[in-house]
């Protein structure tokens, strides 16, 4: 009787982790929190496994940085939260986010095509001790400002709507980007190997640096403070790692879309001089619902 009892208690918690497995880290962690029973059930491979990417064994086999030892599904799917891969050689990052395991990406600014990017009278390159890759690309000083990250989209999770954000620092000698620049999102494909054709766009306009904080820098600085901050939604603000970002625009990832992500940043309007600008990269995470 014991043993039939402790068999269907088995089939009791391999149910329970299943259902578990179908809801979300948050929603298992708050599982686990209730009960002994349920504590099992939720913390077991099982449900942490499914919260993975499919391809999780080759994101850790092909990562460029070491890998925390793990001995639960659970404890590698928070290191994968917590400290981002560096993939393709280290040009691209790749974090889980926490609340849904969804994969987040971010594309080095060395990836990048950049207006005049490989002349060092406009860019130069440099090793940032808090940046996750290897390089930053500088702005030296350009008055055209014009830059391009290409995504495939089948690297992304599916059925999810990502932003874009462009990460980056500005030096305390900052100039000329206050202007409003212009950022663009496309989807685009290649025709029937006839060209290109382009499936979607959007177009947004982005305030590296807004006005107000424009002016309130210049005061501050005159009097000796730092620079202010603003608390528009779309401009820049500052990010857990201590860079700041600005969101892009976003879009939609369907099952089985393919096609590269094209987006692009630039400020051609006004023609003054522009410089300051340090930029690490760009990221693609799941949009917050407000």
């Amino acid at each position: 009787m014991a043993d039939e009892n402790s068999e269907i208690s088995r089939f009791n918690l391999i149910c329970i982790a299943n259902i578990i497995s179908f809801t979300s880290p948050k929603d298992a962690c708050t599982a686990a929190a209730v009960s002994v029973g349920l504590n099992s059930a939720a913390e077991s491979d099982t449900v942490w496994e499914r919260f993975l990417p499919p391809d999780y064994v080759e994101i850790v086999s092909g990562s460029s940085s070491p890998v925390a030892a793990y001995s639960t599904k659970k404890e590698l799917f928070f290191s994968l939260c917590d400290s981002p891969r560096l993939l393709d050689g280290g040009k691209l990052s790749l974090r889980l986010d926490k609340s849904t395991g969804k994969k987040c990406y971010m594309l080095c600014s060395r990836q990048f095509q950049i207006a005049w990017g490989d002349n060092l009278m406009y860019w130069t390159w440099s090793s940032l001790p808090d940046s996750r890759f290897a390089e930053v690309a500088e702005l030296q000083s350009v008055f055209w400002l014009g830059m391009r990250a290409i995504f495939q989209a089948e690297l992304l999770s599916p059925n999810t709507n990502y932003a874009a954000y462009l990460v980056f620092k500005l030096m305390e000698d900052h100039e000329g980007l206050d202007c409003p620049s212009k950022a663009s999102i496309k989807f685009v494909r290649e025709k029937n190997g006839s060209g290109i054709e382009e499936v979607d766009k959007t177009i947004s306009n982005v305030y590296i640096v807004p006005r107000v904080m424009e002016r309130r820098r210049r005061i501050r600085r005159r009097r000796g403070g730092l620079p202010g901050t603003t608390p528009n939604d779309r401009v820049s603000r500052v990010r857990s790692d201590g860079w700041l970002e600005i969101e892009l625009g976003d879009f939609f990832i369907c099952e089985g879309d393919k096609f590269d992500i094209q987006i692009d940043v630039s400020e051609t309007k006004h023609l003054n001089w522009k410089r300051g600008l340090i930029i690490e990269g760009i990221e693609l995470r799941p949009k917050e619902v407000s």
